[in-house]
C-alpha cells in the first residue's frame, strides 16, 4: 500500500487488496473456498481472546490484547472484502437487505430484551 493511500470506503480497500494479490500472484490461491476457510480460521483466532474471559468485561481489553484483537478483527474484514469481491457481492447492498430481513423477523415489540433465536419466540 502507498504510504499516503488512505482507505476511506470498501472500494478503496477492494482495489487496495486486488493489486496487493496481484503482486504477489496470489490471486489463483484466493478463491471463494479458500478466502471463506481463511475467514473462518481468523475468526477463530479472535474468539481466542475472549475465550476465558466473563461477558461482563469482555469489552475492556488490556492494553496489550488490543493491538492483536485489532489485527484478528481488520483480518476477518480483508478477508470479507476479498471474497465478497471474488463473488460479486456488494457488501453494502447485501448488508442493507440482510437488515430489513432481520426487522421482519426479529420485531422490536416481541424481541426487546431477548436473546432467544427468531424461531424460539410466539408469533
Amino acid at each position: 500500500m502507498k504510504e499516503n493511500t488512505r482507505i476511506t470506503s470498501i472500494e478503496t480497500l477492494r482495489d487496495l487488496l486486488r493489486a496487493f494479490a496481484k503482486e504477489r500472484d496470489w490471486d489463483q490461491f484466493h478463491t471463494p473456498k479458500n478466502l471463506s476457510m481463511a475467514l473462518i480460521a481468523e475468526a477463530a483466532e479472535l474468539v481466542e481472546h475472549f475465550q476465558w474471559v466473563d461477558g461482563e468485561s469482555s469489552h475492556l481489553l488490556e492494553e496489550k490484547v488490543r493491538p492483536s484483537v485489532e489485527e484478528e478483527i481488520a483480518d476477518i474484514f480483508i478477508y470479507l472484502v476479498r471474497i465478497s469481491d471474488k463473488l460479486g457481492i456488494d457488501l453494502y447492498s447485501a448488508a442493507e437487505r440482510k437488515i430489513a430481513i432481520n426487522a421482519v423477523k426479529y420485531p422490536a415489540e416481541k424481541v426487546r430484551g431477548s436473546a432467544r433465536k427468531y424461531t424460539e419466540y410466539e408469533e
